[in-house]
């Protein structure tokens, strides 16, 4: 299918409190990289530069980043900041805290006292008076635990005006309950994907019943639940459906995101020019009943 000229506005908008955002946006992580932190090539600094301005170009206005997505020559938000500043208006910045890396790359997990220094670091290295939307991205050694004592703190600072709106990622149901009890969530920013289990599969639609943006990471990718034969069914399902519109794989899975709801916004990363035409391209798929249908059947490994 033709790439050349897509933008990001067929597949329509959603809001992130009082911000409106198209639903095809753009995640920051691929920008220093060939894969995240160190572990592949670093890209081209001035590609990765004009992918973000080609990306606003093409109408996304919103982006996905972190202070800790960089690599030992590369920083996400350092590129944000010179490709994009002074900022469109219109643009959103979501970033993360709570997790943090240190300048040799080590992780480290914040206090709720340390979480001002985040979002500090983040306001200074995107050159920026207040962030968007923050989100409290938990850790998995807190998958089932409390989140009140840091989603308060972020509350806090949301009061003293460093942050506008605040979201979750990486978050159970009761996670959720007991942050939305604290303050506003604009947005669940959680795995999902082609085969995602019942539970996300649930959360997903809880979240647009309550006006929740639902932002998933690891569309493209999959959910990493997938094996053996249950792998091998998938990935013909998608390559059939895929030959028919004359798409990617790659492509047919963001379209099968952004079927899954209009509050679903889909944050496809990349620091090539070409990936990124074909990302925009996959909103203007629109897959039949009978091709959801099958998508949709595809479940966990062992489910």
């Amino acid at each position: 299918m033709s790439t050349h000229a897509t933008t990001s506005a067929p597949a329509g908008t959603w809001r992130l409190g009082d911000l409106t955002v198209n639903r095809v946006g753009f995640g920051a992580m691929r920008l220093t990289g060939t894969k995240p932190f160190d572990q592949g090539v670093p890209r081209d600094r001035e590609q990765s530069i004009r992918v973000l301005r080609r990306a606003v170009d093409l109408g996304v206005n919103h982006i996905d980043t972190a202070a800790f997505y960089f690599s030992t020559t590369r920083s996400a938000n350092e590129l944000i900041n010179r490709a994009l500043a002074p900022y469109p208006e219109e643009l959103v910045i979501t970033t993360k805290v709570w997790p943090g890396r240190d300048t040799s790359g080590e992780w480290w997990w914040a206090s709720p006292e340390q979480l001002r220094g985040q979002v500090e670091e983040n306001l200074r290295q995107l050159g920026r008076d207040h962030l968007d939307v923050v989100n409290l991205r938990v850790p998995p050694s807190s998958k089932e635990g409390p989140v009140g004592e840091h989603f308060g703190a972020l509350a806090r600072l949301r009061d003293a005006g460093l942050i506008r709106h605040l979201g979750l990622s990486n978050a159970t149901s009761g996670q959720l309950a007991e942050a939305r009890s604290i303050a506003p969530v604009v947005c669940l920013q959680n795995p999902f994907g082609l085969g995602a289990d019942d539970a996300s599969r649930e959360l997903l639609r809880f979240c647009g019943d309550q006006g929740i943006a639902f932002v998933p990471f690891f569309a493209v990718a999959g959910t990493g639940r997938e094996d053996g034969p249950a792998a091998v069914e998938s990935e013909e399902a998608v390559t059939a459906v895929a030959r028919t519109h004359g798409a990617s794989p790659a492509q047919i899975r963001l379209a099968w995101t952004l079927h899954q709801g209009p509050h679903v916004l889909a944050i496809p990363g990349t620091g090539d020019p070409d990936h990124l035409a074909q990302n925009l391209a996959a909103a203007t798929i629109r897959l039949s009943q009978e091709e959801l249908a099958r998508l949709d059947g595809i479940r966990p490994a062992g489910a």
